[in-house]
Order: C-alpha cells, then structure tokens, then sequence
C-alpha cells in the first residue's frame, strides 16, 4: 500500500539524492504560534510502498514559550469540552461533530476502576477530566480531582508493561490496520485530544506510536503522560510510547516537568515525580513497524567498540583482577540492532561517555548533511549522521523509512 500521510500539510525538500527532509505542519496548527514543524528524515524513493497505511503527526512547542503563555494562548483558542470527548472516546472509532462549551461543574474524584482493571468508558472518563481541570481547577487543586495515589498507582501500571518490552519494539499491524506515528507532543494535552479524535482512538483497528518527548515545555505534562499511559494500560498492543530525550531526569529539572509536579502536588510533589523518573527508564528507544519502518526519537546509533585497557594482573591468593575496559574514541561504526536491544535502557540520563551510550545516541542523535558519522558537538551528546549512513541502516537492516 502507497504511503498516505494524514491531513496535514507537506513539504518536501529533497536535500541529497538518498535523503529527503518531510515537514509536517499539523492543520490546527496554522496560524497558531505555539507549533513549529518537526523535520522527519527519510531516504528519497521515486515510489514508497509500504505494507501498511502509515499516518505521522507532528506537535513541537516552542522552546522560548513558558507555561504561562502555553495556557494562555490555548486558552484562546479552546479544545474539544470534556462531555463531548468523553462521549467520543467511549466510541473506539467515534469522533466528535462539534465543540459546545464545557459545563462548569466539577467532575467527581477518579478512583481506580472496580475490578482492577481499566475500561474504554474510564479512559475516557479521565481524559474528561484532565480536560476541564486543565482550564477550571488552578494547578495546586489538581490532586483534590486527581489523588497523588491514583497517579503513582497508573504510573506504576504502566511502567510494568513498558518494563516488559525490549529496547526495540516490533510494531506488527495485521492487513488494513492502520498506524500512526506521534511526534513530541511536550505537554499539549489539548492538542494530543485532539489529535486522537481526529485521526481515531486507538482500537483492534488503529495502532499509534508517539516518539517521546511527552512532558517539559508545555503546561500539562503530567496530564498528557497519564492520559497516554492510561491507554498504554488499556490497550498495551495497540498503544507504544517511546521515551524522548526529555523523559530523562536532567530534562525535565531544566525544562519544567519537575517544577510542573511539584506545583501541582506539592508536599506529594517528590514521590509522585520519582513514580514518573522510573516510568521513564522503563519507555522503549525504538520501533520497527510492519518490519520496513525503523523510528525512534533521535535516530540512528553507534556500535560498541570495547579494548581492554590495562592487561589482566594478579591479585590476592592468585586470582585475577578483571581488566577495565574502555571505549575506543577513534573507532565509529554503525551500530546494529542486535547492539540495540543488548543496551542498558534503564537510566535517568543517558550516558555520553563509557560503554553504554546506545541509548543516547538514540534519543539525542541529529540527521546531518554531511556524509559518514562523527559526534554530534553542539548536542555534546549522540551523533551526527549522514545520507550514507541513512542507506546503510535501511540496506543492512531490509529496511524502508527512518
């Protein structure tokens, strides 16, 4: 099947003879200044034939905009009300016609569904929620809608699933299921609604995968997080959540997801946001969908290149010492997807130095222009990577699109 983007409007540049640069502009986002267009990088093919419909999204939030302006201008501009997107949400391929204004009343406490396990009707019964209260309740009132309890108690949830799956996730849709591939959405929980609405709820019909970056930037970060993690729990087969860089602990003290917690659940601030830090270590670094379509946040990684630094000495009653091993910094090949899911995903900021550096390079690495790898020093972390590279992933890999 021919690859058919959705709804949005698309710029194709093509950059190099193998490499394409796909700018994606979301159609709510016109004219609206709190989006800018996500560049996707893929090899350039007179004809792409994928063996499914594949639809990408795109939300990125400005980095200069703070949380007051983020609110403010989307207060301007309101999103779907909770009945109706409850309603919708309820419906696995509904969507809602029109956007009457929310009602004022306060929705009930949301408690851990009876029985244990989570419902179509309570997802989207939270997302109601986490609605109104993202333009009705000031933050700090937050827990009295959203108890700090039922918060761990769905992160915990979540994480065990995530925990479960390998660093690299193969995305199999059966014929006529249709996936669609999530760009950051850092804390615009009205626009993630909305997107959901518009391209359909994830069912046994429509699978999505969201490439990270789901928090810091935007206002409602914690909401968005929990929002998508309640789907996870739901449906854990139809639902893939990739980590970003910004599910790291660095990220998130700097650019305002640990803050966002805090002031939200104050006293209960510490233990909720360390619930999300080991949710966070537990999020998968890449996809392959229907075995051609390899994505990830940042992109392309190195191979491991260990040497031994020092040779084996002799210690006490004969033993032998282990030698300490190093990376090579002089060697830099591509890395493969057996390396891939052997790496250690499991910390709160990825390494940039040592053996383990897969998983940074993964989220923080940079598409380049310039042939060949080479380290990425403007990041100071991951890599910058060719066109060649690009060609050699997708050849080595029977690959079609990164």
């Amino acid at each position: 099947m021919e690859f058919e983007p959705l709804a949005p409007d698309f710029l194709l540049e093509s950059l190099h003879p193998h490499h394409a640069r796909l700018s994606v502009t979301p159609p709510w986002s016109r004219g609206q200044r709190r989006h800018a267009t996500r560049d996707l990088f893929f090899p350039l093919r007179r004809s792409l034939s994928l063996p499914c419909q594949l639809h990408l999204h795109a939300l990125e939030t400005r980095s200069d905009q703070s949380l007051t302006e983020t609110k403010n201008e989307i207060t301007e501009h309101p999103p779907p009300n909770a009945p109706t997107l409850a309603h919708a949400m309820s419906q696995p391929g509904a969507a809602a016609a029109t956007d009457p204004s929310p009602s004022p009343a306060s929705p009930p406490v949301v408690e851990w569904p009876e029985g244990g396990a989570l419902t179509r009707d309570w997802v989207a019964g939270l997302a109601a929620t986490l609605d109104w209260c993202s333009r009705h309740l000031p933050a700090d009132r937050l827990p009295t809608v959203l108890p700090p309890a039922l918060v761990q108690r769905l992160v915990l949830a979540a994480a065990a699933i995530l925990h479960r799956e390998p660093n690299l996730v193969r995305v199999d849709p059966r014929p006529g299921q249709a996936v669609v591939v999530v760009g950051d959405v850092h804390g615009q929980l009205h626009d993630v609604i909305f997107l959901l609405r518009d391209a359909g709820f994830p069912s046994e019909e429509r699978i999505f995968v969201f490439n990270g970056d789901y928090v810091d930037r935007g206002a409602w970060g914690l909401e968005t997080l929990l929002l998508l993690l309640a789907w996870k729990v739901l449906l854990p087969n139809c639902v893939f959540l990739l980590r970003g860089n910004h599910e790291s602990k660095y990220c998130t003290s700097v650019y305002g997801f640990e803050r966002e917690v805090m002031a939200k659940y104050k006293d209960q601030g510490p233990q909720v946001y360390r619930k999300f830090l080991r949710c966070f270590e537990d999020l998968p670094l890449a996809t392959i969908i229907a075995g051609c379509v390899y994505t990830a946040h940042g992109g392309i990684f190195r191979g491991t290149v260990v040497l031994p630094s020092k040779r084996l000495k002799k210690g006490k009653k004969g033993r032998k010492n282990k030698a300490d091993f190093t990376v090579d910094p002089t060697s830099m090949r591509l890395g493969s997807l057996d390396e891939l899911l052997k790496a250690r995903r499991t910390v709160l900021d990825p390494p940039w130095e040592g053996q383990n550096l897969i998983p940074g390079d993964v989220l923080w690495s940079d598409p380049s222009l310039e042939m060949g790898l080479s380290p990425n020093k403007e990041r100071g972390i991951g890599l910058l990577w060719g066109p060649d590279i690009t060609q050699q992933f997708l050849r080595t890999n029977n690959l079609k699109v990164t």
